[in-house]
Order: C-alpha cells, then structure tokens, then sequence
C-alpha cells in the first residue's frame, strides 16, 4: 500500500525540516509493506521554508525520491494548498500532516491502522479522545472546536468528537473526487460534511497534541471560526444538492462499493506490496 503525507505548509521554516525527518521516520509496523510519498506544498511562504526543504533534499540525495515540493505562487490559505496536495499525489491512502510540529509523525500508523485494516475508509486523529498528551492552551479554543463539532454532527448525524483536526486519513478513492471550494481553513469541515453524506466508514482515533501559542506561530483565529459555521451550513444544506456535490457522493458511493465488495470477497489484502 502507498501512503501519500500532505503537508501544507506557510512560513514554517523552524520546523519544516524536523517535520520532514520525523516522517521520514515513521515507524510503520513490519505487520503492513508501506510505500510512503511526502508532498509538501509550500503556500507562497516568505520565509525560508521552501530554501529550507531545498536544502535538505540536497543534503540527502536519497531522500528526494520520497519527498516532492510543489510551488503555490502565491498565499492561497490551507484548503488550496491541501487541494494541490491531493492532485499531485499518487497513494492509495492519503493522511494530512501540518508542518507545525503541533501533531506528532509517530502517531500516523495508529491513524491510519484502521484502513490498513480494512475497517475504515476514513480516520480522524481526535484531540478529545482519551488523551496521551496534550499541551493545556487556550480555552476558548477549545470551546470554539466542541461548538463546531457539535454544530456539524447536528447536520451530519454523526458523533465525531474533533471535526478541526489535522489528522485525517482517507482512501484515495473517498478524497481524490472532492473538488475543494472553500477558503482558508475551510476545508476542515467542507471534507467533513461531504464525506458524511457518503458511504464511507469512518473511525476516530486518539492522538496527541502539541499545540502553540500564537507567540510562537499559531495561525488559526477567531474569523476562521466565523467562516467555519458558515461553511457548515453550506457544506451541509446546500452544496449536497448541487451538481458537484451531487456527483461526488455518487462518485465515491460507486466506487466505495466496489472496493467494499472485495473486501467481503477477501480479494483485498490489508498490507500493500511495496515498502518504504
């Protein structure tokens, strides 16, 4: 199985490299044959985070055929940048991975062991499971993701726990059909609502969470929590019933049930073929 890593990334450029070692790093299980690809989309950075990853391809040439850059000319925001990601990426399970050191590469397998399994076609790592550890910060914050959480599951008679996550796993065939729309960091819960009005199995896992202050980086404020709301009424009332949306439930439904289908035929393996 091929595991393609997303990590968008704007202005990240002390922790850039140190994201890229630790998934370099990821101790996947010998029990699964995992072949991964990092694609890190630089969002029009004016720091030195793209000189910063050029760097360190240059330094270790063995790496470059396991982690590609790609390029936004200009600040997009998460959603565009997760959206390049996708159109570029080549696996047949795709995990989110911010490039702020706030979630911690040695998790991925738990998040993605579900579909390793078989069992998922869609993880979210939770902040708000049953906790390893996780760095005490801002209580509005906190109250702000619960209020949206609860607001999406309302509209999407789901009882996730942490729809704002980064982590969040898919099989190709849930994410590649998703034409983002959305702004900023929309895309959270505009992947959220239109995956919930498919087929597709989703899971939580815990995880940890090593979140920052604003001092030391933290982007995310209080009009993106504005947006979210709006962006999950629409997300949830309106753009399911649009042709796009229309055609992407169908989309993923079809071919969902192919894959489904397998499983239950046992023509699926759980482990791929090739190894990292």
């Amino acid at each position: 199985m091929k595991v393609s890593i997303l990590v968008p990334a704007y202005n990240e450029q002390s922790t850039i490299v140190p994201v890229l070692r630790k998934l370099l790093d990821v101790p996947f299980s010998n029990q699964f044959t995992v072949d991964k690809e990092i694609l890190v989309v630089d969002d029009g950075s004016t720091d030195q985070t793209c000189q910063r990853v050029e760097e360190f391809l240059a330094n270790n040439p063995a790496d470059q055929d396991k982690i590609r850059l790609i390029r936004q000319p200009k600040n997009a925001g998460k959603t565009a940048a997760i959206a390049k990601a996708i159109h570029n990426a080549t696996g047949d399970v795709m995990i989110i991975q911010d490039a702020d050191l706030e979630y911690d590469p040695r998790e991925i397998p738990g998040v993605l062991y579900p579909i390793f399994e078989n069992w998922a076609d869609v993880v979210y790592g939770s902040r708000f499971l049953v906790k390893k550890a996780s760095r005490v910060l801002y209580f509005y914050h906190y109250v702000a993701n619960k209020f949206l959480t609860l607001l999406s599951n309302v509209l999407t008679n789901r009882n996730m726990s942490d729809i704002e996550t980064c982590y969040k796993a898919f099989r190709r065939e849930v994410i590649v059909p998703l034409e983002l729309t959305s702004k900023g960091f929309g895309m959270e819960v505009e992947i959220t609502a239109m995956v919930c009005k498919t087929r597709a199995r989703t899971y939580e896992v815990p995880i940890s969470y090593y979140g920052r202050t604003y001092e030391e980086g933290k982007k995310i404020g209080m009009r993106d929590g504005i947006a979210a709301i709006w962006y999950i009424l629409y997300y949830n009332l309106i753009h399911p019933w649009t042709q796009a949306g229309q055609n992407y439930i169908q989309t993923v439904n079809n071919s969902l049930k192919a894959v489904h289908a397998k499983e239950q035929l046992g023509e699926l393996s759980s482990p791929g073929t090739r190894e990292s």
